[in-house]
C-alpha cells in the first residue's frame, strides 16, 4: 500500500523503499514533524484524527494527479494519527521520478494538497489550553473534534 494513515510511528525508509524504481533519476522526501513553537504558543503535543477510509482515497488522487501531471513518478505518503510529541514524525511523502526538478514539485504539490483535500485535523494542546484546531489549512474550525456535514472535501 503506497497510501496509508498509521497509528504507529512512520518507517521512512518503507515508505521510500516503496517509489524506487530503476528509471528514478531522483526520489525527494518531505518528512513533516511536530514542531514545539505554533504563532507563538508552545506546543505540548498534538492529537491527529482522520476519516480514514477517505483520507486514504484523497492520498490516492493525489498519488494519481501526481504520476497524470510528472511523467514516470511514483508517489507513497503516510500520515499518521493520534498522539505525537514535538519532534514526532506525522507524514512522509515520497516521490521518484526520472528528473530532480519533477520529484521536487511534485512533493511540494504532494504536501500541499495534502493540506487541502484530506480529512485530517489536529488538536493542540499547549501549556495554557487545547483546540481542535479544524481542517489543516485552519480556514474551518471543527469545535466538536471533527468536522460536521459537508465540512469535507468530498
Amino acid at each position: 500500500m503506497n497510501f496509508q494513515i498509521s497509528k504507529e510511528p512512520i518507517d521512512i525508509q518503507s515508505v521510500i523503499d516503496k517509489v524506487v524504481q530503476r528509471n528514478a533519476g531522483a526520489i525527494t522526501t518531505f518528512i513533516g514533524t511536530v514542531r514545539e513553537l505554533t504563532k507563538g504558543k508552545k506546543t505540548l503535543f498534538l492529537i491527529y484524527d482522520a476519516y480514514e477510509a477517505m483520507a486514504v482515497k484523497k492520498l490516492e488522487q493525489i498519488g494519481k494527479e501526481i504520476e497524470e501531471r510528472w511523467e514516470g513518478a511514483q508517489v507513497a505518503i503516510t500520515h499518521r494519527v493520534g498522539r505525537l510529541d514535538i519532534t514526532d514524525i506525522a507524514v512522509v511523502i515520497a516521490v521518484s521520478t526520472p528528473h530532480r526538478n519533477d520529484a521536487y514539485e511534485a512533493n511540494r504539490y504532494a504536501i500541499e494538497r495534502i493540506k487541502e483535500i484530506v480529512p485530517i485535523w489536529k488538536k493542540e494542546h499547549w501549556e495554557d489550553g487545547e483546540e481542535w484546531m479544524g481542517n489543516q489549512l485552519e480556514t474551518v474550525a471543527y469545535p466538536t473534534g471533527k468536522p460536521e456535514e459537508g465540512d469535507l472535501n468530498e
